[in-house]
């Protein structure tokens, strides 16, 4: 009888695609290895008809559970292999990147300019980015922190469908309150 509750419990807990790279920081295979240079991923990220996003820290305890417990769910990582180009930065990391505004700095004077204080942060980018505009300026959505499935997924597709745009009359939170009721009414959360 224990074998076959550890078996279901086993079957019914989502499998954990991450692997954990030499920085420490988690990989999944839809995040992108590129020099950093924004303009350039922007720019990729559109030629295949993607957005763009990017932040995460080696031990993050939250980052863990994002891969761990969200990531990790097919429809997830489906959707955001199918819709977004995900650049991983690394909120203490020395690597070079280049910001939209053109400036060379490390990845934890990025993180520390565009104000992120918190891991993981999701900045989700528009197609086009105003001249002089950073990351952080340009961002349409920002996720600080982790989140359960059903709001990280609510998340990627209200980016994805830009529901931020003005002729969109429902901010975030009130798209998530109408998916949250819709999800209870046909009994799938």
């Amino acid at each position: 009888m224990k074998r076959l509750l550890v078996l279901l419990m086993l079957i019914a807990m989502p499998a954990f695609s991450a692997t954990i790279g030499d920085d420490g920081l988690h990989k999944e295979d839809w995040m992108r290895d590129t020099f950093k240079d924004l303009n350039e991923d922007l720019a990729e990220a559109n030629a295949e008809g993607k957005r763009l996003v990017m932040v995460e820290q080696r031990g993050c305890i939250y980052c863990a559970k994002m891969h761990e417990e969200v990531f990790s769910r097919a429809e997830i990582s489906d959707y955001i292999r199918e819709n977004f180009f995900v650049v991983q930065v690394n909120l203490h990391g020395d690597t070079e990147m280049t910001d939209f505004d053109g400036e060379t700095l490390s990845e934890k004077q990025a993180a520390r300019k565009w104000g992120l204080l918190f891991t993981p942060s999701i900045l989700f980018l528009p197609e086009e980015i105003a001249d002089g505009a950073t990351a952080q300026s340009a961002a349409v959505a920002l996720m600080p922190g982790a989140f359960g499935p059903a709001t990280t997924l609510d998340m990627f597709t209200w980016v994805n469908e830009k529901r931020y745009e003005p002729d969109f009359d429902e901010d975030f939170q009130r798209y998530h309150a109408r998916r949250i009721q819709e999800r209870a009414s046909a009994g799938t959360d």
